[in-house]
């Protein structure tokens, strides 16, 4: 009788940790294979970053939360067909922006809808109520001036607002906003350069580090 004796992992040389990347592609293949637990893992990693994407954009916590769910509804229906040809949080960063954005458009349809309605005097009632404004950076100081400046980005024009947003609210690189987009980086440096330059414009001198 032995025993077999391993070699020892050398305190110097650390197993080396899995990336996000190909964390995210064991992810992939085990959601393609049908594992429900996959999607629990995919929904508590990007639920957070999605959900908070989504509300930098509609501004309405409802809205952001349907969004959400609608983007990992999505994902559970079609992972089958995901190939791999952008990164996993990127494909959900482009379903998010893409939804909200789509969210959005038809609110100020309705509202327009309501406006003209009223003018032709069909009723005498409101039609459409705007979402509320609120918003968790409304707790922060100076919350005046914050929502002085949710509302000046939500004027943005939307490759613009989804970019600023992508950059200051995910804090994602220019690299992974340009694959978001599906853009250049010196594209999504103009679109960050030109958002900035409209915001300064519009909130100086009160706001100073735009």
């Amino acid at each position: 009788m032995y025993t077999l004796l391993l070699p020892a992992v050398p305190p110097s040389l650390p197993l080396a940790q899995p990336t996000q990347a190909s964390a995210d592609a064991e992810l992939v293949a085990q959601l393609q294979r049908g594992s429900e637990a996959a999607f629990r893992t995919l929904v508590e990693r990007y639920q957070n970053r999605i959900y908070r994407t989504a509300l930098a954009l509609l501004r309405s916590p409802e809205e952001a939360e349907d969004v959400a769910q609608e983007v990992f509804v999505e994902v559970h229906q079609t992972i089958a067909r995901f190939r791999g040809e952008a990164a996993l949080s990127t494909w959900l960063y482009r379903l998010a922006t893409s939804r909200a954005l789509k969210n959005r458009q038809r609110a100020r349809a309705q509202k327009r809808f309501a406006y003209f309605t009223s003018l032709l005097g069909f009723d005498n009632h409101v039609l459409y109520e705007p979402p509320d404004n609120e918003h968790p950076q409304a707790q922060l100081e100076g919350r005046q001036q914050v929502e002085l400046l949710l509302a000046h980005i939500a004027r943005l024009p939307d490759q613009q607002q989804v970019a600023f947003t992508l950059r200051h609210e995910q804090e994602l690189s220019y690299e992974e906003i340009a694959a978001v987009l599906n853009t250049t980086v010196p594209a999504v440096e103009s679109l960050l350069f030109r958002a900035r330059k409209t915001l300064r414009n519009h909130l100086q001198p009160s706001l100073r580090h735009v």
